[in-house]
Parts: structure tokens; C-alpha cells; sequence
């Protein structure tokens, strides 16, 4: 599978449910209709992608949209749910972290009030999906998923790396001027 058709599928689970839980469940069911090697290559597609938003900048844009509260491991599942957006929104996210402006359930998370008015549900986060291969896998071919990847010579990486530019985490200034549409939505309740 090719980066193209890790989109097809991911674009279609979108298409099928706006509900994360239904999108996976599409997603692992999907899979398992696939031979193994097609699998491993979601998991590699998936953790390449991942990688291409695994920089300051985006970091910086999803500790903004959450309040502060985006350590490692939240950072990781917010990439996840960005890929769950679908190509094109996580396309212009990868050209400018500010394009976050422009996404719907960013813009309703703004208007909330802050991480107090979110329910579990709100977060922008999808850790699940870093399952969904694993799963599909298993279901089908018994075993683990990463066994296959290493006789493969791949390795998918389970932590964040940033790269890019270093950014100013914390600071307003240097917040306004990088991704200053987020900053509008966001930077006043901060």
C-alpha cells in the first residue's frame, strides 16, 4: 500500500462516520480484508505520516488549542486525530500549523470556554488509531503486527521527535506571530 491508498482509506473512514469509534471500527475492519504485507504497510504509511507533523510549530499549535495541557503523549494522539481529518485537511496543517484555524471541531473547541467546558469526547486527540493495523492484523493472521515490520526491516516509532524550527512555547508574542489565526481563536483565553 502506497501513501495514496493509506489517504483512499483513511478519507473513507472519514466519509462513513464523523464518529472516531465508527472510523476505526470501518478502518480495522477494512484491513482485515487485506493480505498481511498490505496491513504492515498502513502501520508504516501511518507512522510516516505522523512524522510529517512531528515538528514545534505543531506542537506549539496543539498546546495552544489545548490550553497548555499537550505533553508527549497528547501531542502523539493529536497527530493521530489530525490524520483522522483526512488528506486534505492534514495536507494544509502540514504546509501551516495555523490552517488548525480553519478546522471545525478546532473552531467549536474555541468557543467552549476553555478545557473545563470539554468533555472526553472534545479533545483532539485519537490514540486509537495507532491500534487499528495492530488489530486488523491479529484478527486475521494471529500474532503481533510488529513481528512482521521487523522481519521487514521497519520499525515504527511509538514517541514524539520534533524537529524544525525551535519555537517559543509559552510565549504570547512569538504564539501571535507564528500561527496568529489559532492565536485569535485561542490566545485570549490562555
Amino acid at each position: 500500500m502506497d501513501t495514496g491508498g493509506f489517504w483512499k482509506l483513511v478519507d473513507h473512514s472519514l466519509g462513513k462516520s464523523a464518529d472516531l469509534a465508527e472510523q476505526r471500527a470501518w478502518l480495522c475492519g477494512r484491513l482485515a480484508l487485506l493480505p498481511a504485507g498490505e496491513i504492515a504497510d498502513f502501520a508504516v504509511r501511518l507512522d510516516e505520516q505522523r512524522r510529517r507533523v512531528d515538528t514545534w510549530a505543531h506542537w506549539q499549535a496543539a498546546t495552544l488549542i489545548c490550553h497548555g495541557l499537550c505533553g508527549m503523549d497528547s501531542f502523539f494522539y493529536f497527530q493521530a486525530w489530525l490524520i483522522g481529518q483526512g488528506s486534505a485537511v492534514f495536507e494544509s496543517v502540514v504546509a501551516s500549523p495555523d490552517a488548525l484555524a480553519s478546522v471545525a471541531q478546532v473552531v467549536r473547541l474555541s468557543s467552549l470556554g476553555g478545557v473545563d467546558g470539554w468533555a472526553d469526547a472534545d479533545w483532539p486527540e485519537w490514540e486509537a488509531l495507532y491500534r487499528v493495523p495492530d488489530d486488523a492484523y491479529s484478527a486475521v493472521f494471529g500474532g503481533d503486527l510488529d513481528d512482521l515490520l521487523d522481519s521487514r526491516g521497519q520499525v515504527r516509532a511509538f514517541d514524539v521527535s520534533p524537529g524544525g524550527e525551535d519555537v517559543e512555547m509559552e510565549d504570547p508574542a512569538d504564539i501571535a506571530l507564528r500561527i496568529p489565526r489559532l492565536w485569535e481563536l485561542f490566545g485570549k483565553s490562555s
